[in-house]
């Protein structure tokens, strides 16, 4: 059985630190690619990083120079440190995992999502 379990949520102040996990088991994990999205409340899920088998990361830029995606493959279990957190960073995160399809990653194996609260 194939499972994503996220930790780390919680709540911080503005400009606070938090560190997320993705434990996953039940497949082959250095041959997927890992992302993290996000869902903020009323809005839809949206990419905020991933990490390609490789080790090559991508970011978008509300995200970027702030948060840091990073993998251990020994431990089956992707990370993603978050500093100079703010409060439209507020949302459910969840961690995905996918296999590359062409030039794309398919993300289509999902955690249960880990709440983030950044109080103003």
């Amino acid at each position: 059985q194939v499972r994503l379990v996220e930790s780390g949520g919680g709540l911080v102040q503005a400009g606070g630190s938090l560190g997320l996990s993705c434990a996953t088991s039940g497949l082959s994990f250095s041959d997927y690619g890992m992302a993290w999205f996000r869902q903020a409340p009323g809005k839809g899920r949206n990419f905020i990083a991933s990490i390609n088998q490789f080790g090559t990361t991508y970011y978008v830029d509300s995200v970027k120079g702030r948060f840091t995606i990073s993998r251990d493959n020994a431990q089956n279990t992707v990370y993603l440190q978050m500093t100079s957190l703010k409060a439209e960073d507020t949302a459910v995160y969840y961690c995905a995992a996918g296999l590359l399809w062409g030039a794309e990653y398919k993300y289509d194996i999902w955690g249960q999502g880990t709440q983030v609260t950044v109080s103003s």
